[in-house]
């Protein structure tokens, strides 16, 4: 049996603190993954579910996007713990009824945690809030699409409605939704790339002309060097780990650079060997830079500067003049640019010593093959296109892009928000994709710029914009400035989530509300034309199918396709030609016109039939050639500007606690953090307490300072956390999203990309009122 949902609220303002982990995986993690998947599934379901994740003719993880091995090398768990926790959640027997809705009104709904409302269970059937109502009650799958038809049709111009996407939509969902909305005349098509890897995608784009990563799991494996920046794979994307035990044992050397020391890159205990359970696992990382918050652009320039020194001494025996000359440009305003480096502006953006900087330059000069990994703590900066584009110019300058062993990885945290964006899920569509697009379907989608996704609240916020649809996610947890992002919600005449679960997102609503409950990743999808499958895309462009097996949650849940269909036909009527009922009753109709429009998805249905499915081309990786303005990858001078806070403040970064899988709480234990029993802490350095004469365990608020453009300072505030003396880098702090995410005005964003800046909010302590 099962345990019941929680009837309280745990209160998570008092949690319990122990001493932070040194390691990870092994036994403790497989226990977990079972208790979890007991709690939620019971002991039968577990084990026929979890034997299902990541394998060839399974369903892919509904976690993130790290890729799987080959299918013929795949383990028989083929999964990670917290990959087991997402799945648990997902496929839980728990149920919320239209009893439930009634029992509890939208405002109490509001004043819970995302941790009590996941675990309430699956949503069952469509639910409706009416104008002046503060509850949900049921309403008939018909019903539910003429409203929204009908508020969507009435609008006076359709870039009044936005359609929000989360990457655990398929590519045939994705495809068909941004069909179906650029068909009704809009580019707002905001997803939760805005917010993770838009920093990446547009430095890539820019650079080596295409925004993925160029790496396959085989370069992991082949690397003699790799470098994972801004990223804790122990909690974000542990299979990685497994990935990189294997280069490790294979001889490659690991550096960590991350303000926080990460549990899964000391030492891994690897849950698929008998040493891994016993404890007796390996030490990965052989240096670990405890970098300042923001200090990694000014990390590239240094390690890019001592090479052009290391070369200038030695020369033709470090750079490698050969590409350059032949597949780069701009080499020579890049070498000018670091030459005027200050090594006094690096030591102080880094916080790292220059023989430390020194090591690591000394693995670079013996290896040939090196790979740089990084995730959301480069992507979310003011400068964090830049310090990606930095990035790539350490690497151009040994000609570590097109060769084995050797690249750009950026890891996905969702696990198909890259397929997402190569389906379409764009605000900034190319146009050779929107001319594919016209040439398929013969209407003319739109070519101006959409909202993305803090354009988007700006545009709730303003009147601008007055019907809000989502496809999964978490809305107004995953956003920046909660409390404005609410408040706009709120501004809505429609707001429309299609979800699994409940979040906080169900209870941030427009005068008129619906949710609309989806199938799952785990579940069977039975339509007229039989059962489906659908496909998805990892970090690295493998392309792969995913089938359920469980039965539905309910009878009543319709699948992604079939809600997006439906809504485009009675939205739409004949203004275009477009299939929508033959989609939904054959997928493979829908890949046949995906393989029309999109690159390197031609044959798509035979391919992804075969085990593991295929990868899809990468110029820079297949033939070194690069589809930038100029034809060649490009070098870049980025200034550097090191992050100087005032006296008493600190630099904070969100990030994901290890019992939490993105912006959706599957539990409130940190277990390689030492944090039990709750989220609201605020991870500091013993010696920064000690100056500001603030007490381990003592309660905090934390406020954020951010530049008001007129010369007065915004602030917001976060009350209540619990003070945690933690080894981070001197000067930094650190709090776990979502509950952090109201301190990041949301106004303050990258250049270029306008991501918003959570890895860097200035801060100050404050003592909590009790």
């Amino acid at each position: 049996m099962t345990r019941k949902p929680p009837v309280e609220d745990p209160q998570d303002d008092d949690p319990t603190v122990g001493p932070p982990l040194d390691h990870a995986a092994g036994l403790p993690a497989v226990l977990s993954a079972v208790r979890h998947g007991v709690a939620q599934m019971g002991a039968g379901r577990t084990a026929l579910t979890l034997l299902r994740v990541n394998q060839a003719d399974g369903f892919d993880c509904p976690g993130c996007a790290w890729p799987e091995p080959d299918a013929a090398h795949r383990h028989v768990a083929e999964f990670c713990e917290n990959g087991a926790k997402a799945v648990a959640d997902e496929a839980t027997v728990r149920r919320i009824d239209r009893e439930f809705f009634a029992r509890h009104p939208i405002s109490d709904l509001a004043d819970r945690s995302d941790y009590w409302l996941g675990q309430q269970g699956r949503l069952t059937e469509p639910m409706v809030k009416r104008p002046g109502s503060d509850h949900y009650h049921p309403i008939d799958w018909d019903e539910a699409y003429d409203l929204v038809a009908r508020t969507l049709t009435a609008l006076t111009s359709p870039d009044q409605a936005i359609f929000y996407t989360s990457g655990r939509t398929s590519n045939e969902a994705a495809f068909l939704y941004q069909l179906f909305v650029r068909a009704f005349g809009t580019n707002n098509l905001p997803d939760c790339s805005n917010m993770c890897h838009e920093s990446s995608g547009a430095a890539l784009t820019e650079t080596i002309g295409i925004g993925k990563g160029s790496v396959s799991l085989d370069d992991i494996h082949a690397a003699d060097l790799i470098l994972v920046v801004g990223q804790n794979p122990g909690t974000n994307h542990p299979r990685m780990l497994m990935a990189l035990d294997r280069a490790k044992r294979a001889g490659a050397r690991i550096v960590a650079v991350n303000p926080l020391p990460e549990a899964g890159l000391g030492r891994f205990d690897n849950p698929q060997t008998a040493a891994g359970l016993l404890g007796r696992g390996s030490r990965l990382a052989d240096e670990f830079c405890q970098i300042r918050v923001n200090g990694d652009l000014a990390f590239f320039q240094a390690l890019g500067r001592l090479l052009l020194d290391a070369e200038r001494v030695a020369p033709g025996t470090v750079l490698d003049h050969e590409f350059i000359a032949e597949h780069c440009h701009g080499f020579e305003a890049y070498a000018a640019h670091l030459a005027e480096l200050s090594w006094a502006d690096v030591a102080e953006a880094t916080g790292l010593t220059r023989e430390e900087i020194d090591r690591v330059h000394q693995l670079v000069l013996g290896s040939r093959r090196i790979v740089v990994c990084w995730a959301m703590g480069l992507t979310q900066h003011r400068n964090s296109v830049a310090t990606i584009r930095e990035i790539v110019n350490f690497l151009l300058l040994r000609g570590n892009i097109g060769r084995p062993g050797a690249g750009v990885c950026p890891v996905r945290g969702h696990s198909n928000v890259q397929g997402d964006r190569t389906m379409g899920i764009n605000e900034k569509p190319p146009a050779v994709f929107l001319d594919a697009l016209e040439r398929e379907f013969r209407f003319a989608p739109p070519r101006e710029p959409g909202y993305d996704v803090v354009e988007a609240i700006r545009a709730m916020r303003d009147g601008r914009a007055s019907v809000f649809f989502a496809v999964g996610g978490n809305f107004v947890r995953a956003t920046p400035d909660t409390d404005v992002t609410r408040a706009a919600l709120a501004r809505c005449a429609l707001t429309v989530q299609v979800s699994t679960k409940l979040n906080g997102s169900h209870a941030a609503v427009g005068e008129t509300a619906l949710i609309l409950p989806t199938l799952g990743r785990t579940e069977r999808d039975v339509q007229v034309g039989g059962a489906q499958f659908v496909t998805v895309e990892d970090s690295m462009s493998m392309v792969h199918a995913s089938r359920g097996r469980l039965t539905p949650a309910h009878p009543a849940l319709r699948s992604e396709v079939a809600i997006v269909c439906e809504l485009a036909e009675r939205v739409l009527g004949g203004r275009v030609a477009i299939p929508w009922r033959a989609f939904v009753g054959d997928y493979d109709l829908i890949r046949d016109r995906i393989a029309q429009v999109v690159p390197g998805f031609a044959d798509f249905n035979t391919r992804v039939r075969q085990p593991g499915g295929f990868q899809l081309p990468h110029g820079p990786r297949d033939s070194r050639t690069f589809g930038t303005a100029a034809g060649r990858a490009m070098f870049t001078a980025n200034r550097l500007d090191v992050l100087r806070v005032p006296p008493g403040r600190l630099i904070l970064q969100t990030l994901r606690s290890h019992d939490q899988y993105n912006t959706t709480v599957y539990g409130l234990d940190d277990r390689y953090r030492g944090i039990s029993g709750g989220r609201r802490v605020v991870f500091v350095n013993p010696a920064d307490l000690a100056e500001r004469q603030l007490a381990d365990g003592a309660y905090t608020d934390i406020v954020s300072e951010w530049p008001d453009g007129a010369g007065g300072v915004q602030e917001r505030r976060a009350q209540r956390f619990r003070i945690v003396a933690y080894p981070t880098a001197r000067g930094c702090a650190a709090a776990y999203f979502p509950e952090a995410n109201v301190l990041v005005p949301l106004d303050s964003t990258a250049e270029t990309s306008n991501t918003p800046t959570s890895k860097s909010i200035v801060v100050r302590l404050e003592p909590a009122e009790r």
